[in-house]
């Protein structure tokens, strides 16, 4: 893949956050993901890929677009699997909460798990880690491993957990092994982030969250020289043939960095909606400019790129979701 696609990747990730971030603390969840997109989906046309999604909003009957198996770009660039999550943290927005994303990810094509929208256990980690952890030990043995190569105490370690009911044993294990608790209100993709960014006091997330959110996390831990273990959690038969039904042969077994993402390059861009671990939300300026903080990231260079854009709004080809009118310009 050519490097100049993490720029116009980008590009796509700013339009969906400047389009949902008119929905913040306004209640439609619904409203601020169909904005974003919407958004997503026009900006894709001027994309130099010849892309499928592999994660999207759904499935063809259940998603207008950016349906799974939908195919995205101006087909004059390489083909390549995408996985976007038009606004990671519907509720988020709505509710003028943290951490809400615009995220995309782009591999070659066949490299990106069609992941099922259903639970996966996780365990994300920094290049320090990587390679030499196992989601299947259990706490206790997680931790002494992550003690004994970073050269930290337990009570130095800092894990970050979903504050989720469903966390509640895995918290009280981390509690009493003494190590620092990071809990997180929202945020899969930002938090698994977080244990592998060269400035983050994280160095371990935990517990489970949607698996399409896993692989956009594996993406970017890729191109941190990080790592991702998950292990699908199916509940009950329908979702277990649903794994089946994507391709996923035996759904309980580990996934692997590899088994998420490929073996070859990855680029990963994502742009704040509203502030978070990791990118500030969008901030509006008077009522013609708003800025925009994304982060760009490729496999192959591992270079991390933050940029702070200022974007003239009367000259963005937005869809105006909020007032029902199309606003359509120049870009």
């Amino acid at each position: 893949m050519e490097r100049e696609l993490a720029l116009e990747i980008v590009r796509v990730t700013e339009l969906g956050a400047l389009a949902s971030a008119r929905w913040i603390g306004r209640g439609d969840k619904n409203a601020a993901d169909d904005a974003a997109t919407t958004a997503i989906r026009s900006m894709f046309d001027s994309v130099s890929i010849d892309g499928t999604v592999v994660i999207g909003e759904g499935e063809m009957d259940d998603a207008p677009m950016l349906y799974i198996g939908e195919r995205v770009g101006n087909k004059n660039g390489p083909s390549v699997d995408v996985a976007v999550d038009p606004l990671e943290g519907t509720e988020v927005v709505a509710c003028g909460l943290h951490n809400a994303q615009s995220v995309i990810a782009i591999a070659d094509k066949g490299s990106l798990l069609h992941a099922p929208d259903i639970y996966m256990e996780k365990l994300a980690c920094g290049p320090e880690l990587a390679g030499h952890l196992n989601i299947e030990d259990s706490v206790e043995v997680t931790l002494q491993k992550a003690s004994l190569i970073t050269g930290k105490s337990l009570s130095e370690l800092t894990v970050m957990v979903l504050d989720r009911k469903r966390h509640e044993k895995l918290i009280a294990s981390l509690r009493q092994a003494g190590v620092r608790i990071k809990l997180l209100g929202h945020g899969d993709v930002a938090g698994a982030i977080a244990a592998a960014l060269p400035d983050s006091d994280v160095d371990l997330y935990m517990g489970s969250g949607g698996a399409p959110e896993g692989v956009l996390a594996a993406a970017a831990l890729k191109c941190l020289g990080g790592e991702m273990q998950g292990k699908l959690l199916p509940d009950g038969p329908f979702e277990m043939q649903r794994c089946l039904h994507m391709g996923i042969a035996n759904p309980t077994r580990v996934l692997y960095m590899e088994d998420m993402v490929g073996t070859g390059d990855v680029i990963f861009a994502a742009t704040g909606v509203t502030s978070g671990e990791f990118l500030s939300g969008v901030r509006f300026i008077g009522k013609e400019r708003a800025e925009t903080h994304s982060v760009i990231m490729r496999a192959q260079s591992r270079t991390i790129r933050y940029i702070r854009s200022i974007h003239f709004l009367p000259g963005k080809e937005i869809p105006d979701t909020w007032t029902g009118r199309q606003n359509v310009a120049s870009l």
